[in-house]
């Protein structure tokens, strides 16, 4: 497989599953919307949906630059799931935070690794891409 440098298009993001609608930035618009709108009102269900909104727009161009092999996210997606896992183990689950903060850190490692893995399955082995610099 060529390296991502050499195939044609390889400074041109991955289009969306859904053409040219930008879902992703309205999402993240939505979410400022709402943050502004639970900042101002006092209303901290609106912050958190806003955090939501932003953080799934943001997560969604992440995760499709990652699998085309255009940008590595591997932190950002694998401190994602470690916070998923804790979280949900902690606030879901009702276990105590040492054994949340223990499980959400060998999740972070697994996702990690694979995520890796598949970012240089993607690029053609790179290992990271920023800007006009690859890893090998």
């Amino acid at each position: 497989m060529r390296p991502l440098s050499e195939r044609p298009g390889a400074e041109e993001r991955p289009p969306a599953p859904w053409g040219d609608f930008p879902l992703a930035e309205l999402t993240v618009l939505a979410g400022i919307v709402m943050l502004v709108i639970g900042a101002v009102g006092g209303n901290p269900t609106a912050i958190g949906v806003g955090v939501v909104l932003a953080g799934l727009g943001g997560l969604e161009v992440s995760l499709r630059e990652h699998l085309a092999g255009f940008r590595s996210h591997t932190t950002l997606l694998a401190g994602t799931v470690f916070v998923l896992v804790t979280g949900g183990l902690f606030y879901l689950a009702g276990l105590i935070l040492a054994f949340c903060l223990a499980a959400g850190a060998v999740a972070f490692l697994v996702t990690f690794f694979f995520l890796r893995r598949a970012f240089q399955r993607a690029s053609g082995g790179l290992s990271f891409k920023v800007g006009r610099f690859g890893g090998g």
